[in-house]
């Protein structure tokens, strides 16, 4: 064990141990230096790294971008899961094109929170889930875990069970819904296999299903045919005419499904796969320009697919009514028993409804297509959650399983209560599941966010590349009015419970998550500069030595199974 050996001996020379306490609570994170230099038996996502073309000089090259891409467009997968497909659809039934302005500035507040994440990445050479681990003390560190847990369980579950709607629509209902979740787990198991014939194959298979949702939902676009201007107008025309709390409602909810916590731990541990050399300056540098740009070109796609799915809903069914639907449907024989009440409401759609609306009003065509559209969203959305629970366990709780035991307990996890939902609950009647589910995740939000600038913000772990005033500015202000957006978008949904015991439940556990936030919050006002609240020492919060986290990989550190 000649880390912990050399450890020792650094510690007997540390002007620490004759009592004096450190003047910066947070450990300085020396980043691997280099792939070469490391000895790693042990890995979390992939058995090679992408080596990047070294003898290009240009300031931007084609070659260099190439070697790059990938990360960026598994990280964009989660802007495209049911659950975001469902926001859309309901965004353009509800409001018609009069929040594509939310989902673009959305967008945007995304792409700026996952460079963070990258660049945390590429500059440690550890994902967030690790550095947490290393800078949070133990309570903190478990609890951590635990609310980041809970948003993948959420969100998985959404996944799997957009999969289990779409093999029921694809099947005309002979698949029931928990034989569709046993089908995703199973063929879940298979593909998170592929890297082991190269993960250049791997990104290339997520590559071909966003290409299957592109045209899926692109053919929806062509065929329904929307007013170009008005898509172009709601995009960028910030104003909502004529909208009442409805409408806010869903603008709030479409903040709440674009940006989603367990992807910013997702993407600072997918830029691991590329050899970096991380003793050179230039090529930190090089990798942080060429990721962003990456990130960008991924969320484009994504935003587009999105845009496609919303205008397809405001063109054909905004202010249609439940008697306009049923009517409708009753000339064809798309099977719709029970979906649309035979009253005046106006219409309210899941993916599923969506699906059947549309194979009501355009033919069977657009309903299998639109089906083929949410099984390629669900299917690589749950393959990219499942490396997030992975990235997230092992980080957070430095555990060094077998690939299989891995993948087995952070499926098990999210599959369990999704299984028992599936068992319990008819496909046709999700819409308040879904609801439950979104304001798990918007209250996990706090749990990515306030960490990830935190710690990008600290030059003891980022060095040079740490946020300057305008991104500590900038993204403290960001931060605090996504996490504002969420809680009011969790504040409604309380309200409607009805329930004087449930009140009091959720009275309660606010106050602890509340006191939680803000002890995150506090740390990260310490890391923006406020020092003034530079108490931590006086107090006696936990510290790791600096030699324990320079040696972050070491074997003999973990826990082997």
């Amino acid at each position: 064990m000649k880390a912990q050996q050399d450890g020792d001996v650094l510690q007997e020379d540390s002007p620490h141990d004759n009592g004096d306490l450190q003047s910066n609570r947070y450990n300085s994170v020396s980043p691997p230096s280099s792939p070469a230099d490391l000895d790693e038996p042990f890995s979390t996502y992939f058995e090679e790294k992408v080596a990047i073309p070294g003898n290009v000089n240009q300031v931007f090259s084609f070659r260099k971008l190439w070697a790059f891409t990938g990360p960026g467009f598994l990280m964009s997968i989660a802007y495209l899961d049911p659950g975001n497909i469902e926001s859309d659809l309901q965004s353009g039934a509800k409001a018609g094109f009069k929040l594509l302005w939310v989902l673009l500035g959305a967008t945007v507040i995304g792409l700026l929170l996952q460079r963070l994440a990258a660049r945390l990445g590429v500059v440690t050479g550890m994902h967030l889930a690790e550095v947490c681990n290393r800078q949070y003390s133990t309570v903190p560190r478990i609890i951590l875990w635990i609310m980041v847990e809970l948003a993948i369980i959420g969100s998985d579950m959404q996944e799997v069970i957009g999969c289990a709607i779409a093999l029921n629509l694809l099947s005309v209902g002979r698949i029931p819904l928990w034989a569709g979740v046993l089908i995703t787990i199973t063929d879940t198991f298979v593909f998170l296999f592929l890297d082991k014939y190269g993960l250049r194959k791997l990104e290339a298979f997520f590559g071909f299903l966003i290409t299957v949702m592109a045209i899926a939902f692109g053919y929806e676009y062509v065929l329904v045919k929307p007013d170009q201007g008005e898509v172009l107008k709601g995009m960028f025309v910030p104003y909502c005419a004529g909208c009442g709390p409805a409408q806010l409602e869903q603008a709030v909810g479409i903040v709440g499904a674009v940006i989603m916590p367990h992807n910013i731990y997702l993407h600072s541990a997918l830029v691991k796969s590329r050899e970096i050399d991380r003793r050179n300056k230039k090529e930190v540098k090089e990798a942080n320009k060429y990721f962003f740009i990456e990130s960008t070109v991924a969320l484009f796609v994504s935003f587009l697919i999105n845009v496609f799915v919303v205008a397809v809903f405001a063109q054909a069914f905004y202010n249609k009514t439940n008697m306009d639907v049923n009517t409708e449907c009753n000339t064809t024989s798309i099977p719709h028993q029970g979906l649309f009440p035979l009253n005046n409401e106006t219409l309210q759609v899941d993916i599923y409804k969506g699906g059947v609306v549309l194979g009501c009003f355009f033919g069977p065509a657009a309903l299998y297509i639109w089906a083929i559209g949410i099984l390629a969203a669900g299917q690589s959305s749950t393959m990219t959650g499942t490396y997030s629970g992975q990235f997230v366990m092992e980080g957070f709780l430095n555990l060094r399983w077998s690939r299989f035991a891995r993948v087995l307990l952070t499926r098990s996890i999210a599959i369990t209560p999704t299984l028992l939902v599936a068992i319990f609950q008819d496909v046709q009647h999700l819409t308040g599941m879904n609801d439950f589910l979104n304001v798990l995740q918007s209250m996990q939000l706090p749990f990515a966010l306030i960490p990830i600038l935190t710690f990008t913000s600290l030059t003891s772990i980022m060095n040079d590349f740490a946020n300057g005033l305008f991104w500590k500015i900038g993204g403290g202000a960001v931060i605090l009015l996504v996490c504002a957006i969420n809680m009011y978008f969790v504040v409604v949904y309380v309200a409607t419970l009805n329930s004087v015991l449930l009140y009091i439940l959720a009275a309660l556990l606010s106050v602890a998550y509340l006191c939680f936030v803000g002890y995150l919050a506090w740390h990260c006002l310490v890391a923006l500069g406020v020092t003034c609240l530079d108490f931590g020492s006086r107090i006696g919060l936990a510290r790791h030595t600096d030699i324990y986290l320079l040696n972050d990989m070491d074997v003999d550190s973990t826990v082997e199974r």
